[in-house]
């Protein structure tokens, strides 16, 4: 794993993503500091419901070609039919034809649902690096540990007592810096370590500093005010909160109940935008309707797993999609009931005629490309060989020219020469 520090993911691909989702948070943040709320699991609730609304086009779509390919399965399994068990070229290149013209009668791609996921994956894994490490993308949550951080980096043997923390509590997604020249990577690891600190650590912390009692309380009481749902510290999994209330002196059944809470509300989520997900298993082969039950049933359950090893933000951010989803899709189902397909088939009319024009002309083109290439090589062929026949008889007639007197090849020369003069 690389190493997390405040400075923000730097990846090629995702860190980009996450600086742009970082500067939205930071923003919806800013706003509902304003109204009062800071809290930021309410600002990933509000900023997933504004992600889901950006994306709202492609749902739509998506949705569309998912009601359209319902409708066109019948057509789609008489086209497999017509062409089970022809594997030559001609009847290949038929059924794909035929497909194609297929989709463009309602006006749907092959490719119609990839654009969401296309999307909505890098968001995820963005997302992972921001709720990870929440001070480096929101200014103000880096801000509450301003104080506490020139405390400790003023106390000398600081560095000493830091490790020390950090080793007792066991954070493993770190490797801080506490020693050094540069002082901005010092304190930003200082924060990172303070960030992540279970309640054992701020006890040490106390303990260590203690000429920062009030500093620390002050911190302590400012973070648990924005980085907690309820009595879960968004930041780590819920796997280490069960853990870590396990583990504990008197043993926190309220944490451990409430991390296992997280996984199964995503799951349950999950399942319930299963079930406002309509399908049809018309027209489909019994492979395709048993890959369809199977999918189903796994993707709630890798939910759930996926969630006990994530951040209780992204789990929080997965749920609220999950929820925000089926909304959408209530609505979504009572608008694509009432949806006319003659009228859709009508509109696309004209597009999938051009388009099948447009295809038409360019098999043409490709036909006649490769009939000329197999025209041009015969040619070829024929001009190689009429040069390759006169090569032959030119060095045929040099050796007969060159051959030695008395040999078999001078006599034939004088046979020839013989006929020559008497068919003047």
């Amino acid at each position: 794993m690389s190493e997390l520090f405040l400075t923000a993911y730097n990846g090629s691909i995702l860190g980009p993503i996450a600086k742009v989702l970082g500067w939205f948070m930071d923003k919806i943040y800013t706003l509902l500091s304003q109204l009062g709320i800071e809290n930021i699991a309410v600002t990933i609730i509000v900023f997933t419901i504004f992600i889901y609304l950006c994306m709202f086009p492609l749902t739509y779509k998506q949705q569309k070609f998912a009601c359209l390919q319902r409708k066109m399965q019948p057509e789609m399994k008489a086209i497999q039919d017509k062409y089970k068990g022809k594997k030559d070229q001609a009847s290949m290149q038929k059924q794909q034809e035929e497909t194609q013209a297929l989709y463009d009668k309602y006006g749907v791609s092959m490719a119609g649902s990839c654009g969401y996921m296309i999307i909505q994956m890098p968001i995820l894994f963005a997302l992972y690096r921001v709720f990870y490490n929440v001070p480096a993308y929101i200014s103000s949550v880096k801000n509450i540990f301003t104080d506490l951080v020139d405390g400790i980096m003023a106390t000398d043997g600081f560095a000493k007592t830091m490790q020390s923390i950090f080793d007792e509590t066991g954070i493993k997604t770190l490797s801080p810096t506490f020693t050094g020249k540069d002082t901005t990577v010092i304190s930003d690891s200082i924060i990172d370590v303070l960030y992540k600190l279970p309640q054992s650590g701020w006890d040490a912390l106390s303990s260590n500093f203690s000429g920062l009692d009030s500093v620390i309380t002050s911190t302590h009481n400012a973070l648990d005010k924005v980085n907690y749902l309820f009595i879960l510290n968004i930041s780590e999994t819920p796997l280490s909160l069960i853990k870590s209330g396990w583990t504990s002196d008197t043993k926190n059944f309220a944490i451990i109940i409430c991390a296992i809470l997280v996984p199964v509300f995503a799951y349950l989520s999950q399942v319930a935008n299963i079930k406002l997900t309509p399908t049809s298993t018309e027209g489909q082969s019994d492979q395709m309707a048993q890959q369809m039950k199977t999918m189903n049933l796994m993707m709630p359950l890798v939910s759930l797993f996926f969630c006990f090893s994530v951040p209780v933000g992204l789990g929080l951010y997965w749920i609220a999609g999950a929820v925000v989803r089926c909304i959408q899709q209530y609505f979504l189902n009572k608008h694509f009931e009432k949806i006319d397909l003659e009228s859709i088939i009508e509109k696309n009319k004209e597009k999938a005629a051009a388009k099948a024009e447009k295809r038409g002309i360019r098999q043409a083109q490709i036909y006649e490309a490769a009939r000329m290439s197999t025209k041009n090589n015969t040619l070829a062929s024929k001009a190689n060989l009429v040069n390759d026949n006169e090569d032959t008889l030119k060095k045929a007639e040099e050796l007969r020219s060159s051959a030695s007197d008395g040999s078999l090849a001078s006599k034939a020369n004088l046979v020839k020469q013989f006929n020559e003069m008497n068919n003047k």
